[in-house]
């Protein structure tokens, strides 16, 4: 009989790595100007890096080799242009797989088994004590602590822009997905001077708004509403 961990390995699988797979085959369009074949020199650096440090080059001589051995850029300006596109392409990466993962959290997750407030409400209804339940969950409260760094910081269009795309991976649309990973690359993730802490405190208003203030009334509707 298959354990969970294998099962959990399953819809991973399936419902992320897979999807992921496809999903990012779409990033070769993406309009990186002064850089081609971006997507297939990553996988070429990746091993050039591997097999350098199974030889204790130093990371300038990884560098080095690849930029010689697979392109035609010979400054160091040329270098740090092609490095940072690189950077921008593997951060977008990230922002996929992050969104593919978020969409498919309830799938790879057993959000109904055991901890779960569904569960919880289940036991109480088949042992009779909803009652108990009921006065439990008038008293229970939740703090919410939304914490940032400025590494992670991701300007509001963007996070809009991933917050939709999980919804259309959601869906298996893939004309839409493919629309927004175009705009993430058009889209700069950078800022143009360091957010202050006032700055983080309203983009993780962003979070409340639209992700916490929904979750909260589908969890009472959904839930809640069968204990009061």
């Amino acid at each position: 009989m298959p354990t969970s961990a294998h099962n959990y390995a399953i819809q991973f699988r399936k419902n992320v790595s897979d999807k992921y797979i496809i999903y990012n085959s779409l990033f070769a369009a993406l309009p990186y100007s002064g850089v081609a074949n971006v997507g297939a020199l990553l996988p070429i650096l990746l091993q050039t890096c591997e097999e350098g440090f199974s030889k204790d080059k130093s990371p300038i001589e990884i560098v080095d080799y690849f930029f010689r051995q697979h392109t035609y850029v010979a400054s160091e300006k040329e270098k740090l242009d092609h490095l940072f596109k690189y950077v921008q392409y593997m951060e977008r990466q990230v922002v996929l797989f992050d969104a593919i993962e978020d969409a498919a959290f309830s799938s790879v997750n057993e959000v109904d088994g055991i901890g779960s407030l569904k569960a919880l409400i289940r036991d109480a209804e088949f042992l009779d004590n909803t009652d108990a339940l009921r006065k439990k969950l008038e008293k229970f409260k939740v703090r919410l602590v939304l914490t940032a760094h400025p590494t992670q910081f991701y300007p509001a269009n963007v996070l809009g822009i991933i917050h939709d795309m999980g919804e259309a991976i959601g869906k298996n649309d893939f004309n839409t997905i493919n629309q927004y990973i175009q705009q993430l690359g058009l889209t700069p993730f950078f800022n143009k001077k360091q957010p202050t802490p006032t700055d983080e405190a309203l983009t993780l208003m962003w979070y409340l708004e639209n992700i916490f203030y929904h979750s909260v009334g589908n969890i009472y509707s959904t839930y809640c509403s069968r204990c009061f």
